[in-house]
């Protein structure tokens, strides 16, 4: 893969990665509690890594064998994030920090991160959806390694995002509300412009 087509899928991937979701929630909580960040990320990052490794493993057969079920993914993925970006404008929610008192283990806390983010159905959008956009089997890289190379950045990503959040949450977000409100609203559109682009992208292109 070419260094191009890279910082182009990191460019996307960062901009769904900052778009502000059940994941960002997650991290807020964690990061509005004491030495809770960290579990909760590696349970977020981890969920994402299953959906990784299905993608690794399926994508493979997908880009060979049907071309009509990929673009069915991508405008369904598409869709959705238009949908999800324009309920988002119409009604931006506040984040609030949650001022109950967390027992749970570190354990608990990574488990309940990764359900989170196993569940996550933009998530499994993006590998499916976005994913196929940035893979060319023509290249001479096997497809798998490839989906490998693409997930490790968006890992990555999600890894470095998610700390972030947290760690600012608590000297940001908890003393400014109005700033969670414009996060919120930019992240709506934000969802509506790489819809509009995906879908363009598969139905014009």
């Amino acid at each position: 893969m070419n260094t191009t087509t890279l910082a182009a899928f990191l460019a996307v991937d960062l901009l769904l990665v900052f778009t502000p979701g059940a994941d960002w929630a997650y991290a807020i909580s964690a990061g509005l509690r004491d030495r809770s960040v960290v579990p909760a990320v590696a349970g977020l990052i981890a969920g994402h890594a299953a959906y990784a490794l299905m993608a690794v493993a399926g994508l493979a057969v997908i880009v060979a064998s049907s071309p009509t079920v990929l673009t069915a993914l991508t405008v369904a993925g598409a869709g959705y994030l238009l949908w999800l970006g324009w309920g988002v404008l119409r009604q931006p929610a506040a984040l609030a920090a949650s001022s109950e008192a967390v027992d749970s283990s570190r354990t608990q806390i990574m488990l309940k991160g990764a359900g989170i983010s196993a569940l996550n159905p933009k998530a499994l959008l993006l590998y499916f959806s976005l994913f196929p956009q940035f893979l060319d089997p023509a290249t001479g890289w096997p497809v798998t390694a490839q989906t490998g190379l693409l997930s490790t950045l968006h890992l990555t990503a999600c890894a470095v995002v998610y700390l972030t959040v947290g760690v600012l949450a608590r000297t940001v977000l908890r003393t400014r509300p109005s700033a969670a409100r414009t996060v919120t609203r930019v992240s709506g559109a934000m969802m509506i412009v790489i819809g509009g682009f995906l879908l363009a992208e598969r139905l014009i292109g």
